[in-house]
């Protein structure tokens, strides 16, 4: 056995790595047939160990510096024939971490109930003329889950309910919501933040069921908070307030907003332009969407270290899996031994990437999944030289055949004389 590196091989490994992270960001972005998360990642990384595996079968059959040239000449058929099994693989593989990654532990549960507390003060007539924040509250409702809840508050020195919590599993309920927002107008008086985060927190505690909940607090003021004492019940319940600052001319506002979001785990969002509302509703609402392995974490668990050892786990198993499977290609147990291992060492650098690197952004995030996708594939595929590889089947079959075909010293084996009884 020998270390080696075939170059080819890590080229066109890497262009198949690319092929597939360009085929799971449409997945990732469109998620067609509404497909669950847990289907998605492990579509994504069926898709993955196709493109990679078709790279490295290709590049192999041009230049068989790792699995040899009887491979080539005996087996080649035969590893096409294995690739539906990589395939499967990792789509299995995929969708079982996927599924262990979502569960919730530590009282963590999924958002269903989504509290929207929007501004009407006066002063929103120059904030926001043009009452872009209830097109924007309106595009969410369009987007929320059929098992999604919403409520609508509103405020200004008096905050009221306009619309208690209702489920959108119907069409009716979802129209119902949008007429309401529509119906809305700026009020005079002043920015009671303090009123309206305790109407919401009522309407939490009035629906009764042992569900997820997040608010959405636009405002374009500041009023007197103490976020000490009046975030209280939010924080004990896990419930994060998104808060959104529009037009904020006076720091102590943008400063309130940002220590409410802050103290109870949301985000907060600075504005300048209400026409931007629509692109800052669409941002919290990919950060709503479900916990997975590729994208980053936005809920209860963003600082969670079982979360961040699950995601660095699952992408070692996932590496591991993307090599054995390429060994199970080629019918070489010291390739996928050498590959195994490398996959297992890729994988705790991708795993690595996309727990620290990613942040939310959706144009860096496609870049971070890119690099760790690419540092996958070149560790895995280079690790040849590291584990040294040569020529073994893994299968039976493969080595009853090298057998048949390839007699010892050119001549055929002695033939068996049916005929003699016992001479």
């Amino acid at each position: 056995m020998q270390r080696k590196i075939n170059l080819l091989l890590l080229l066109f490994s890497l262009l198949g790595g690319g092929v597939a992270f360009v085929l799971g960001e449409l997945l990732l972005d469109r998620r067609p047939y509404d497909l669950p998360p847990i289907v998605l990642v492990g579509i994504y990384f069926a898709l993955v160990a196709l493109c990679v595996s078709i790279g490295s079968v290709v590049a192999e059959t041009i230049s068989p510096k790792l699995n040899g040239q009887s491979w080539k000449l005996r087996y080649l058929g035969t590893s096409w024939k294995m690739l539906p099994l990589a395939v499967v693989l990792l789509f299995g593989i995929g969708t079982l971490t996927e599924f262990v990654y979502e569960l919730n532990f530590g009282g963590i549960k999924p958002v269903k109930n989504v509290i929207m507390v929007i501004d009407d003060s006066g002063s929103m007539l120059e904030s926001d003329p043009n009452n872009s924040r209830y097109e924007a509250a309106r595009a969410l409702v369009q987007q929320l889950d059929e098992d999604n809840k919403v409520a609508v508050v509103t405020f200004s020195h008096e905050a009221s309910v306009v619309q208690p919590l209702i489920p959108l599993s119907k069409a009716e309920n979802r129209q119902k919501v949008s007429d309401v927002i529509s119906s809305l107008v700026t009020t005079e008086g002043g920015t009671n933040i303090s009123g309206a985060l305790t109407e919401a927190m009522n309407v939490i505690n009035e629906d009764g069921a042992d569900r997820g909940a997040m608010v959405i607090l636009l405002s374009d003021g500041f009023s007197q908070f103490d976020t000490s004492t009046e975030l209280t019940a939010f924080v004990d319940r896990g419930i994060a307030v998104n808060t959104i600052g529009l037009a904020l001319d006076d720091p102590s506002g943008s400063n309130l907003l940002q220590d409410i979001a802050s103290v109870t785990g949301g985000q907060y969002y600075d504005v300048t332009d209400a026409n931007r509302l629509g692109e800052v509703f669409q941002q919290i609402y990919d950060r709503l969407g479900d916990r997975t392995l590729l994208t980053e974490r936005s809920d209860r668990a963003a600082d969670s270290p079982y979360y961040a050892v699950v995601r660095i786990l699952a992408l070692i198993l996932i590496g591991t899996a993307l090599g054995l499977g390429l060994g199970i290609i080629f019918d070489n147990r010291h390739l996928a031994r050498s590959f195994s291992f490398g996959g297992a060492l890729s994988g705790l650098a991708a795993g690595l990437i996309l727990e620290f690197a990613l942040n939310g952004d959706t144009v860096t995030d496609p870049m971070i999944r890119l690099l760790a996708l690419l540092v996958l594939v070149a560790i895995l595929t280079l690790f040849t030289y590291v584990v040294p590889v040569g020529e073994g089947r893994l299968s039976r079959k493969g080595r009853a055949a090298g057998a048949a075909a390839a007699p010892a010293d050119g001549f055929p084996p002695p033939r068996r004389n049916r005929g003699s009884k016992g001479f």
